[in-house]
C-alpha cells in the first residue's frame, strides 16, 4: 500500500467559474461574496441564464479540500482524496481531472444521479460568490473513505463545508476518530463563515478532543472563537487545536506550531480572483510541514501560492507555475 503524505476529504464538487458582474448577481438575488446552497433547478437556471450572455465558463474537478491537495500533489507530496461522484460526464471528467492532477481517488462505485457542482461567480473586485449544489456528495459516507489509504497517511485533511449535514457529520467524526486511533495527525478546515456560524456546534463535534491543525481565515476565526478581536481569537485557538494557520488576505497569514505565533507578510500582486486563494495556501503549508519545514517557511510558500492564483482567472495554477516555484524556494 502506498504512503500518502496528506489523505484528503471533501465534497466532490464540478467547479464552473464565471466573471459576472455586480448587476447580474443584484438582478438574481444573490448574496454577494458568501456560499450559498441551492437546489438542482436553481443551479440550471443560474447556468442556462450565464450562458445566453455567452460567458466563458470553466470547468474543473473542485471542492475546498480537493483543490488544496492538487496542489500539494503538483508541488510533489503523494496525495490522496475521497469525495462522492455520480455515474454522469460530470463524475468522469471529475475523476480524470484528478487522475492528471496525479491524485489517487477512492471511489466505493459511483452511483445513478447526478455530480455536485459548485458555480463560482467572480466579479471586477475580484470577490468570488458561490452557489452550490452538493448532488452525490450530499450522500457521502464511511463507505467512501479508504481505510488502507487513509491508514498508511501522515495528514488527514478534513473540509468544514462537509459539517453542513447531520448524516456526514457523523462519518466524518467516526473517520477522525479512526484516524487518530492510527497516530494520523487531524487537520480541518473551517471553510467559510456561513459554516461556522451555522454548523459550529457540529465542527466541535468532530473535533472532539483536539485537532492537530486548523486552518481558517480571519473572520472564520473570529466567529469560531467568539471574539472581537484577532489576538483574542488566537489565545482562544490555542486551547482547541495543536497548531493554526490564519489567513487574512493581502495581510498575509498567522501561524502557530504549538509553541511559537509567526506573523508572515502577504505578497503584493494585483487581485483578479480570489477563489482558491485558502485552498491553494492550505496545500502548500501542508506539502511544506510534512517535507519537515517549520510553519514561518510553510507560511512564506503558502503565501506565495496563494498571490499567484488571485492573480488569474480560476482557482488553480498550471504545472508550469508551480516549477517556477518550486525552483524559488528550492523544493
Amino acid at each position: 500500500m502506498a504512503r500518502y503524505d496528506i489523505y484528503g476529504i471533501g465534497g466532490a464538487l464540478v467547479d464552473t467559474e464565471v466573471e459576472v458582474s455586480d448587476s447580474f448577481l443584484a438582478d438574481a438575488k444573490i448574496e454577494k461574496g458568501v456560499m450559498t446552497l441551492v437546489d438542482e433547478n436553481c443551479q440550471r437556471q443560474l447556468l442556462q441564464a450565464l450562458s445566453s450572455e455567452d460567458l466563458k465558463l470553466v470547468k474543473k474537478c473542485g471542492g475546498s479540500v480537493c483543490n488544496s491537495v492538487v496542489a500539494a500533489s503538483s508541488l510533489g507530496s503523494k496525495v490522496f482524496f475521497s469525495g462522492k461522484v455520480a455515474d454522469d460526464a460530470d463524475g468522469e471528467l471529475y475523476v480524470s481531472d484528478l487522475s492528471e492532477a496525479g491524485v489517487d481517488f477512492h471511489s466505493a462505485g459511483q452511483e445513478t444521479g447526478t455530480t455536485g457542482k459548485c458555480l463560482v461567480m467572480v466579479t471586477g473586485d475580484a470577490e468570488r460568490t458561490m452557489n452550490t449544489f452538493l448532488g452525490a456528495s450530499e450522500t457521502l459516507s464511511f463507505k467512501e473513505i479508504d481505510i488502507d489509504a487513509l491508514r498508511n497517511s501522515e495528514w488527514f485533511y478534513v473540509e468544514g463545508y462537509l459539517m453542513t449535514d447531520e448524516a456526514r457529520t457523523k462519518a466524518i467524526k467516526q473517520a477522525v476518530e479512526f484516524a487518530k486511533g492510527q497516530g494520523i495527525k487531524i487537520a480541518i478546515s473551517l471553510s467559510d463563515p456561513f459554516v461556522v456560524d451555522v454548523f459550529g456546534d457540529a465542527l466541535r463535534d468532530v473535533m472532539g478532543s483536539g485537532v492537530n491543525l486548523v486552518f481558517c481565515n480571519k473572520d472564520e476565526a473570529l466567529s469560531f472563537t467568539g471574539s472581537d478581536d484577532l489576538d483574542s481569537a488566537i489565545e482562544k485557538l490555542k486551547m482547541i487545536t495543536e497548531s493554526f494557520a490564519i489567513t487574512d488576505g493581502a495581510n498575509g497569514a498567522i501561524t502557530y506550531d504549538g509553541d511559537l505565533v509567526f506573523r508572515s507578510e502577504g505578497v503584493s500582486t494585483d487581485a483578479v480572483d480570489t477563489n482558491g486563494a485558502g485552498d491553494i495556501f492550505a496545500g502548500a503549508f501542508l506539502h511544506a510541514i510534512t517535507m519537515g519545514k517549520g510553519y514561518d517557511w510553510a507560511a512564506k510558500l503558502a503565501n506565495d501560492c496563494a498571490s499567484r492564483v488571485v492573480a488569474q482567472f480560476g482557482p488553480r495554477l498550471d504545472l508550469e507555475e508551480f516549477e517556477v516555484i518550486k525552483a524559488k524556494f528550492g523544493i
